[in-house]
């Protein structure tokens, strides 16, 4: 079709539209068709360029439709409406604008064909999101939200001023692959700024920071978005780069490293965000068609796992009011449904045959085998152990199984919160069964069969070695009330040394400054308004106003002389014509 309605306008007018709707169940049904509208809109779509405007010579898009655009746009509208029906007992109207408007600027993002278009929306998603972690109203999260808000502001920092280098480099702002080979200052000022958000080493504190402070409903939300955004652009402009190869692997391991000693349970699942897009980022860096095809997979498959263990998470901390491991146990008994729809989450995550995570991200682990990059297979498949270990054993046995009795009595959560994971874990299940649901979406056509005897054959004995260690090191894998750094260790003492720094140094100079120019400066400002008034007083009004009244009294004579009689007019020019004779006798 010709005609192309960007996703994002759904999500930004029917977000304003909210608190206009007082009654409580249109709002609801409202909040619903939003994400519906979405999806309706992106499967009616068609592959090419919509939305181009010229503006200062610079070509701008706003739907550039393809294949690798596509994919996320099928999840991102697919998870809006999974976590609308999560949030929908939620009554804050500004939670609901904030959620939507991060949902908008996020296919804003993975849709814009240039730079500027890119930029513009990648701020919005960032100044929304924040709001998610505000809303929880709690101190912790007010101060998360803060550093979470500086950090993203110093990530699109970046990235503005790499792509004014590139413009001015290229006299383009298109947003096309760029080649390791041609990359400068202003392609890898671009690269840090996408990297930030995708939580690569090491700008990766903000998220294990921010998610477990935001609201329950708005961390469903974040794990979701700003991270896979990132993949996206990555996987558009930066494919093939060697550091991202590198760092991706690193970031598989180094995030289950933390999640294995984690406590709070929405920690160990931000932690493991970084691994798993870890994963995304190394099937990037890689750069073959099949790596990138992994790359997009993993991304699809991990936004609907991650959320359904958000969800659950979630639920927990909705029910009982807190998410410590240490304070948990028993809750099989009272959140039967919840626990389930969790597990679902967390074997996905692990690969488990049968469920999605098993059809992605193997992909990515095979393209490093082929490529002969042992070492990252290698540290892939570790982390692989890690992850099952901590999000799959330890989270699911401490929160739900480690006591025989809850020390916290509850109950299920509300059903909306249900039926939103229980439709979640049947997508998790349904990509693992028919993988090529998924397959048909990716970006370039590559034969890949992840149901091999030797995939099967490797992943079980992997599982069973992970389960075979965590029961007989069950006791030392016990949660700890603790405080685990992290590399937001630095930037914080560093905030906290400028602050003593400026208590100490900035704030008395500011002050003695300020007092000079109060005691000084000011004094010779009022005088020289005084000057200024007198001059207009004297001066202008004096001269300029004095002259003007002559004028006019001259004019008031005249025109008393005009009397229209000829022999007055020839009487006063004799009269004038002696005072002048006169005069002249007199000077000589």
């Amino acid at each position: 079709m010709d005609r192309w309605i960007h996703p994002a306008v759904f999500f930004f007018i029917g977000s304003l539209l909210l608190p206009l709707i007082k009654n409580e169940k249109a709002k609801k049904f409202i909040l619903l068709l939003i994400p519906v509208l979405g999806i309706i809109d992106v499967a009616l779509m068609q592959e090419g360029i919509y939305g181009s405007f010229s503006f200062l010579n610079i070509k701008l898009i706003f739907g550039r439709v393809d294949k690798l655009s596509l994919v996320f746009a099928w999840v991102f509208v697919i998870m809006a409406f999974l976590g609308a029906l999560y949030a929908l007992h939620v009554k804050e109207d500004g939670h609901h604008i904030a959620g939507n408007f991060y949902i908008g600027s996020s296919l804003g993002a993975i849709f814009g064909g240039d730079y500027i278009t890119v930029f513009i929306f990648w701020e919005i998603m960032a100044f929304s999101s924040v709001f998610l972690v505000w809303f929880r109203k709690e101190q912790r999260s007010i101060e998360a939200g803060y550093r979470y808000l500086l950090v993203h502001v110093f990530g699109g920092l970046l990235f503005l001023a790499g792509m004014m280098l590139y413009y001015y480099k290229t006299g383009s702002m298109a947003f096309e692959r760029i080649l390791p080979a041609n990359a400068g200052i202003a392609e890898y000022l671009i690269l840090a700024g996408f990297s930030l958000n995708a939580a690569v080493l090491p700008l990766h504190a903000w998220l294990p920071d921010a998610y477990p402070e935001a609201t329950v409903e708005g961390a469903v939300f974040m794990c979701a978005f700003t991270t896979k955004t990132a993949v996206y652009v990555l996987a558009r402009g930066f494919p093939g780069f060697e550091v991202l190869a590198i760092l991706g692997t690193a970031m598989t391991v180094y995030g289950v490293f933390y999640a294995v000693i984690e406590n709070d349970m929405r920690r160990v699942l931000a932690y493991h965000i970084i691994s798993q897009v870890g994963y995304m980022v190394a099937g990037v860096g890689i750069g073959t068609e099949l790596s990138v095809n992994g790359a997009c997979a993993h991304a699809f498959a991990h936004i609907l796992y991650k959320a359904l263990l958000f969800m659950g998470a979630g639920a927990v901390l909705y029910m009982t009011g807190t998410a410590k491991l240490t304070r948990l146990g028993g809750l099989y008994k009272y959140m039967p449904l919840t626990m389930i729809f969790y597990i679902v989450g967390a074997i996905s995550i692990s690969g488990f045959p049968l469920f999605s995570g098993f059809v992605s991200k193997s992909m990515i682990v095979a393209a490093a085998h082929e490529e002969g990059r042992l070492i990252l297979m290698l540290l892939m498949n570790l982390a692989g152990i890690g992850t099952f270990l901590s999000v799959g054993l330890k989270v699911t046995y401490f929160a739900f199984f480690s006591k025989d009795e809850a020390p916290i009595k509850t109950t299920e959560p509300p059903k909306n919160m249900l039926w939103s994971m229980g439709l979640t874990s049947a997508l998790c299940f349904i990509i693992g069964i028919y993988p090529d649901s998924l397959y048909v979406l990716l970006p370039y056509h590559v034969e890949y069969r992840p149901y091999t005897l030797s995939h099967l054959s490797e992943m079980l004995q992997i599982l069973s070695f992970t389960g075979l260690i965590f029961f007989l090191l069950v006791k030392k894998l016990s949660p700890e009330e603790k405080l685990n750094l992290d590399m937001d260790y630095f930037y914080r003492k560093g905030g906290r040394a400028f602050m003593f720094v400026d208590d100490m140094a900035i704030a008395p100079v500011d002050t003695w400054w300020g007092n000079i120019y109060n005691t000084v400066a000011l004094k010779l400002l009022f005088l020289k308004a005084k000057f200024a008034y007198a001059f207009d007083r004297i001066v202008i009004d004096g001269i300029v106003d004095g002259t003007a009244l002559s004028v006019r009294m001259a004019g008031f004579l005249v025109r008393k002389l005009q009397t229209g009689r000829v022999q007055a007019y020839i009487g006063f020019a004799v009269f004038i014509l002696v005072v002048v004779i006169w005069f002249a006798l007199r000077m000589g």
